[in-house]
């Protein structure tokens, strides 16, 4: 039997692997093993509980206004006996987080093959977004397999010179997840004041948008609210303390937003769902909402996640007030603009990513228990027509 581990310590991250764990624990030919670093504490404990999914391993490396520095050497200390234990023939990370780079970090030092799902994302500048850029890229240097969301990612991928036969173009697992989470039945306070009003679904937290990026996109909000009273907006504001002070210095006491506490991936899924549009620096959220058909305007100077604004239900409208006020407003007041952003598809795959990616694992087309890569080409014409 294949021994998979997976390993994930952020709110993101648990969102998009839950449903693979879920999926991998089906398989009788693997035994899963999952290991939580406990990056993001009370926000991943939450999606665990809306997931029913229970950790083998919980590092609790949290700690009190961590650094980088603390993150990745927690995991690196904590991570070691985990592995050197448990033995896996592969460990499975995630996408860009301090968690991935220092488990995947981990796991080349003993050797031990990695598979990266949400491979092949990228900006190509190194701080943008930090310290997410580098993450990913140097996760992308030690894993042997990549499970790419889309044919873009695996165009990337194939560029740096990874082996095509190494490459598994998959959707993105967080379409998985809303399976999980989206419910007809739903119903919340902050629904129930919006009423029959535009709901505004805003989150904003990046690293790099903190200072004057983030009060610059405040503000531009706050002014077009100011100008809609018609539209009622619902920001649930990250813990970050930075993030705090310029949320009530720019919006407290504007009549038709609301600041809340953090909320679960339920929640967020369900507004998601049920909103006008959304304003985000966030990553995931630009794969979320085009499964709704809710546009999406970007509050970021890149995005590695071009296929969302080619297809145009993403906007990249930077951190500039006058830019991000001028394109918000646009979506209000111009339908056609809004509906052809409404309208546009999803490239994010089909809510199969996961059961392709056990099935991948479980067969044997990236086998690294003998060495054998999988089947040539694992850039499959046939794969990356089901996930268009």
């Amino acid at each position: 039997m294949k021994k998979v581990m997976i390993v994930f310590g952020t709110r993101p991250e648990a969102i998009k692997m839950c449903p693979v764990a879920k999926e991998l624990k089906t398989r009788k030919g693997i035994q899963t093993v999952i290991c939580v670093t406990g990056q993001h504490r009370n926000m991943l404990d939450s999606v665990l509980e809306s997931f029913r999914v229970t950790p083998d391993y919980d590092l609790s490396i949290m700690r009190e206004n961590q650094t980088l520095f603390d993150i990745t050497q927690g995991i690196l200390s904590e991570f070691r006996p985990v592995l050197e234990a448990e033995k896996p023939d592969m460990v499975l990370v995630h996408g860009d987080t301090s968690t991935a780079f220092a488990a995947a970090l981990a796991c080349f030092y003993l050797q031990i093959p990695v598979g990266h799902v949400e491979a092949g994302l990228r900006t190509y500048r190194i701080d943008s977004p930090y310290p997410e850029e580098f993450n990913r890229q140097a996760v992308g240097v030690i894993a042997r397999y990549h499970f790419a969301p889309t044919a873009a990612a695996a165009e990337h991928l194939i560029r740096e010179g990874k082996r095509p036969d190494s490459i598994f173009i998959t959707g993105n697992t967080v379409i998985d997840a809303m399976r999980y989470t989206v419910r007809e039945d739903y119903t919340h306070p902050e629904l129930e004041w919006a009423g029959d009003h535009p709901l505004i679904f805003l989150t904003a937290h990046r690293r790099e948008n903190l200072g004057t990026p983030m009060h610059q996109m405040f503000r531009a909000i706050r002014r077009v609210l100011t100008e809609h009273p018609e539209c009622r907006a619902v920001y649930p504001i990250h813990m970050n303390p930075q993030v705090r002070r310029a949320a009530e210095e720019e919006l407290r006491g504007c009549a038709n937003i609301h600041l809340i506490e953090p909320i679960s991936v339920i929640d967020c899924h369900n507004f998601e769902a049920r909103c006008h549009l959304c304003l985000t620096d966030s990553g995931g959220i630009q794969e979320e909402c085009p499964t709704f058909g809710r546009p999406v305007l970007v509050m970021r100077d890149t995005t590695e996640r071009p296929e969302g604004v080619e297809s145009g239900v993403l906007r990249l409208v930077g951190t500039e007030e006058e830019s991000i006020y001028r394109n918000f407003t646009e979506l209000l007041e111009n339908r056609a603009a809004y509906e052809a952003m409404a309208h546009a598809s999803n490239p994010y795959g089909d809510g199969n990513a996961s059961l392709r990616i056990a099935d991948i694992l479980e067969t044997g087309r990236c086998d690294p228990w003998t060495g054998s890569g999988g089947t040539p080409g694992g850039v499959s014409a046939e794969m990356e027509t089901e996930t268009e």
